[in-house]
């Protein structure tokens, strides 16, 4: 009857597993796609914020260059700043220079015909991300063009998605990687030679290391071109390599080659140590026993352990810091105000979301998937909960400088996407440790294994029973029993047999008589029973272990909230990798304000001014229009009417410009007069951008005049 059943038992363990673990790839992969689908191509790092000629622009004659500003520096290549005539032809020399600090020029050819000129530019910024756009200027008077200004897809499509799901899963497999290694060295040692801890661990190098590779054959078309074709294309490869990204994801992958010698030693000979520790309990105890000083080789291989250990930990600390250290010399942390403290800060809180996350991906695994003869212990966990503490701790302080250092004001955290993304993320730290809470709470409550409690129970009985020696040899015996993956392929009918060494041979004698005399068909029928027999008893098996696992209810609850803070990680983690493609808040505050003035204004400025001078004939209105309302120069007509709409002819108008908030003017102009009523003055100059107030001077008689004011957005 128990074997009927225990198939069916055995099913519902590994599905409700298998449906746990389904409902967490399916959450990854409802985020990625969220994310992918509702993304823009990648965001840039550096952003224009300034050029001359300036965006819609009309200057007097042609530039000899146009030279570009970025808030941080870029690389540029020979095709990085092209610029068009009217016509769509390209005028410039070719080769950009570096005019210094993060200003790039690019010169023009001699003779250029008036009209409209687009300039369109494509770089990659200081944090490796490309960035790219286009404006347009005028020589003698705007023109229609034949250029369509539409920013060109550097970072988006195919390659972009490709790319961006390349970050996430290099992101994942650092954290899988570097957190089950440090949680089986720091938490729960015995996990080295459990095999699905092993199996996360080398999945999350597998999956670092594919993902690196990807990133570095896609990087060529993601700054580039973004054509498929071009991801395989040598010689882009051979200039990624040039590049400070690429020398860092090459440096990535030689760490990688140190790590997968960190995980060849740690799940090899560090976990065999710890295998022959537990076998040889029995052999100590019958060594002590004779009194013949093997106590001396015990404490030996104690020492040589915790050597071992101590080296592991200190070989996986240096790589760990290394991978980390990849993505802060060509990130976020490598630009900016404070680039030498925020790298290490950033190394810091790599490491920490990899301890903290990591080491609960290889909870959740223990707690799930390990066997029960190898069941994580409460100490353990324990351990870990400190650790995570610790980590969150990092995690905390070095996120709330690297806040600060990305969004600079209370207005980019609420007014930009990366200060919203940085929201989001901090309200899923918050839910993730209020569940680390409650999984604290269930640790408080874990007691042992029951299967240690067993496992105790029975090695004490038969102390009791034989002396010292014979309960050490009865536990070890019991634990390697329950160390042994498949149950022993044992017929039943001996298993029915009486204990003894006579029973045994006389047993065997009769199986190998049977098996000379026994035809070839008898032998396929006595393997496909035994193979009957070993399926039914692995079910049993594996349904009294899930009836071990759910003995306890707090390692219940433990799993729960494990499980629900896995779910909360994979969300968290696809908001961080989005964030760091992001423009940071702080740069793009800075490109707002300086391009605001201008994105403001489409054409040229019109004011209507309402004067009395208090003299007989003293009222009426000027009207004041510059165009193109820009920085540089500017044309300015000023017409003059009375109240009845006729044109006023006036003795002498005046015009001065002054900006306040930069102390700057008042600047007079005097306009020549073109008609009656009508005044004009050409080449007006305005230094820069801002809120202008605009003071207009009208004289009706020898003795009459007065001056109004207006304030208009210039520039």
């Amino acid at each position: 009857m128990t074997q009927a059943i225990a198939p069916r038992a055995a099913a519902t363990t590994t599905g409700g597993v298998a449906f746990r673990v389904r409902a967490l790839l399916l959450l990854l992969l409802a985020v990625i796609g969220a994310v992918l689908a509702g993304a823009a191509p990648a965001s840039a790092h550096a952003a224009l914020t300034g050029s001359d000629p300036q965006q819609g622009a009309v200057v007097g004659r042609a530039p000899t260059q146009v030279s570009l500003t970025f808030s941080e520096k870029v690389a540029m290549s020979d095709d990085s700043v092209r610029v068009l005539d009217p016509k769509g032809k390209r005028v410039d020399t070719g080769k950009a220079t570096d005019l210094g600090g993060t200003t790039y020029g690019v010169k023009l050819h001699s003779g250029l015909p008036d009209g409209t000129f687009t300039v369109t530019y494509q770089v990659v910024s200081a944090d490796s991300h490309p960035v790219s756009g286009a404006f347009t200027f005028s020589v003698g008077a705007p023109s229609q063009t034949s250029v369509a200004l539409s920013d060109p897809a550097v970072g988006g499509g195919v390659v972009g998605a490709l790319y961006g799901v390349g970050r996430y899963v290099s992101y994942a497999g650092f954290i899988l990687l570097v957190g089950g290694a440090a949680f089986v060295l720091a938490c729960w040692q015995r996990g080295a030679g459990v095999r699905p801890v092993q199996r996360l661990v080398v999945s999350g190098w597998l999956a670092l290391t594919g993902a690196t590779l990807a990133l570095l054959l896609l990087r060529g078309s993601y700054v580039g071109s973004g054509k498929v074709g071009d991801i395989f294309d040598l010689t882009l490869l051979g200039q990624v390599l040039q590049t400070k990204a690429g020398a860092a994801l090459v440096s990535r992958l030689l760490l990688l080659a140190a790590g997968a010698l960190f995980i060849a030693v740690l799940f090899g000979a560090y976990a065999r140590r710890d295998e022959a520790d537990a076998t040889d309990v029995s052999g100590r105890g019958d060594a002590s026993d004779k009194g013949d000083g093997s106590d001396k080789g015990g404490v030996d291989a104690d020492a040589e352990k915790r050597d071992l250990t101590f080296g592991l930990a200190i070989g996986g600390a240096v790589v760990a810091a290394g991978l980390a250290a990849s993505w802060a010399m060509a990130e976020h942390a490598s630009t900016g105000i404070q680039a030498g403290l925020a790298m290490p800060v950033d190394v810091l809180h790599l490491l920490a979301v990899a301890v903290w996350l990591g080491g609960l991906s290889a909870l959740l695994v223990a707690l799930f998937r390990a066997p029960v003869e190898t069941q994580i212990d409460a100490a353990a966990v324990r351990r870990f909960s400190r650790l995570a503490f610790g980590s969150v701790t990092v995690l905390a302080a070095t996120g709330i400088y690297q806040s600060w250092r990305q969004v600079g004001s209370w207005s980019a955290l609420t007014g930009t996407w990366y200060g919203q993304l940085l929201l989001i993320k901090i309200g899923l730290v918050a839910v993730l440790v209020g569940i680390a809470w409650i999984s604290r709470r269930w640790t408080a409550q874990l007691s042992e294994a029951p299967q240690a409690k067993a496992l105790a129970t029975a090695g004490a009985k038969a102390g009791a029973g034989t002396g010292t020696t014979a309960g050490t040899t009865a536990r070890a015996t019991a634990l390697a029993e329950l160390r042994t993956k498949q149950p022993t392929k044992v017929p039943a009918n001996s298993r029915k047999s009486s204990s003894g060494g006579s029973d045994s041979e006389n047993a065997d004698s009769r199986d190998s008589n049977s098996g000379h005399s026994n035809s070839r068909d008898s032998h396929s029928a006595d393997s496909r029973r035994a193979a009957q027999l070993a399926r039914q008893q692995t079910a049993v098996a594996t349904a009294r272990q899930k009836r071990l696992r759910d003995a306890d209810p707090a390692r219940a609850g433990l799993r729960r909230s494990v499980l629900a803070e896995a779910g909360v990680a994979v969300v968290l983690l696809a908001v961080t990798t989005v964030l760091t493609s992001t423009e940071p808040g702080r740069t793009e505050e800075a490109a707002k304000q300086v391009t605001s003035s201008s994105s403001q204004r489409s054409g040229p400025l019109s004011l209507k001014l309402p004067f009395d001078t208090g003299g007989q004939d003293g009222k009426g209105t000027a009207e004041i229009t510059l165009a193109p309302a820009r920085v540089g120069g500017n044309e300015m007509h000023v017409y003059v009417e009375r109240p009845n709409g006729k044109a006023f002819d006036i003795p002498e108008v005046k015009v001065a410009f002054t900006l306040k908030a930069k102390k700057i003017g008042p600047l007079p102009v005097t306009p020549d007069r073109i008609a009656t009523g009508h005044w004009s003055a050409i080449g007006v100059q305005i230094p820069m951008a801002g809120d202008w107030e605009i003071a207009v001077t009208v004289r009706t008689s020898d003795i009459d005049q007065t001056t109004v004011t207006k304030n208009a957005k210039i520039g």
